[in-house]
């Protein structure tokens, strides 16, 4: 590990001054990928800012059809909260699945979404629920925060105080996973209200998205036969030493059915 400042603030205008004065700073929510990372000395921030001692970016609450979870809420509280399991159930099992205890409870929506790993499980969700995230300087919807392996819609000196996620008639999130990591090899949020479907994809290629050609056959047929006409792109689909573009490509469509039939 290079040498860095470490800054531990207590508000987000604190946060957001430390980073504009920083040469090359970053923020850190739970640290569960930036410290392994600066520990293998992949990156080399000049400073460090703590986001760990802002209580107000902490906390779940409900207002009508929407739950707002807070950026630095971990996800064993997000698994945890009675709120959550009763308006969004399958938010709170994707939850209750990420890696080990120890990451649970220490790793934060906010930072998992910010860093936006390939194979990360809240991206899905957060695009099948069409959830709006909420920063110090904006508002931005699900299908404008994610743009590429790693990259987002976030400025340099962009804190995310909140995700809201509109509740959903059913929803359902079914992910084959790497056994060591927990990490999503395939994973797939499927969110229904009404007559409308929207799915979102991660572990499959290199950002999480929208599953449009799977939406589109589902708005016409909920069933798990409608899936099985669908074509996946295995050229987009990613591949590694625990599955082939072509087994992806597949997964993307069984997982799709198993969430058609726990929603049905």
């Amino acid at each position: 590990m290079y040498e860095f400042v470490y800054q531990k603030v207590s508000s987000v205008d604190d946060a957001v001054a430390a980073m504009q004065k920083a040469e090359e700073g970053k923020f850190v929510a739970g640290g569960q990928t930036m410290l392994p990372t600066m520990k293998h000395r992949l990156a080399s921030p000049s400073d460090l800012i703590d986001l760990g001692g802002i209580d107000a970016l902490s906390g779940i609450s409900i207002d009508g059809d929407t739950v707002t979870i807070g950026a630095m809420t971990t996800h064993a509280v997000v698994a945890a909260s009675v709120d959550v399991q009763g308006a969004i159930p399958a938010l709170a099992q994707l939850a209750a699945n990420i890696g080990d205890p120890a990451v649970r409870n220490r790793g934060t929506i906010g930072g998992s979404i910010a860093n936006n790993d390939p194979a990360a499980d809240y991206p899905a969700a957060v695009i099948a629920l069409g959830a709006t995230v909420t920063t110090n300087k904006r508002e931005i919807s699900s299908d404008e925060f994610f743009t590429g392996m790693f990259e987002t819609a976030l400025e340099e000196d962009e804190v995310i105080t909140s995700v809201s996620f509109p509740k959903a008639d059913a929803a359902a999130y079914m992910k084959i996973e790497n056994p060591a990591s927990r990490y999503a090899i395939v994973g797939v949020f499927l969110a229904k209200t009404g007559d409308s479907v929207r799915i979102g994809v991660t572990g499959a290629t290199p950002c999480a998205h929208r599953g449009m050609r799977l939406e589109e056959s589902l708005n016409g047929n909920f069933s798990a036969d409608a899936v099985e006409g669908v074509e996946i792109p295995v050229e987009k689909m990613n591949a590694d030493i625990h599955a082939s573009a072509e087994y992806r490509a597949h997964l993307v469509k069984v997982m799709t059915k198993r969430a058609v039939l726990a929603c049905s």
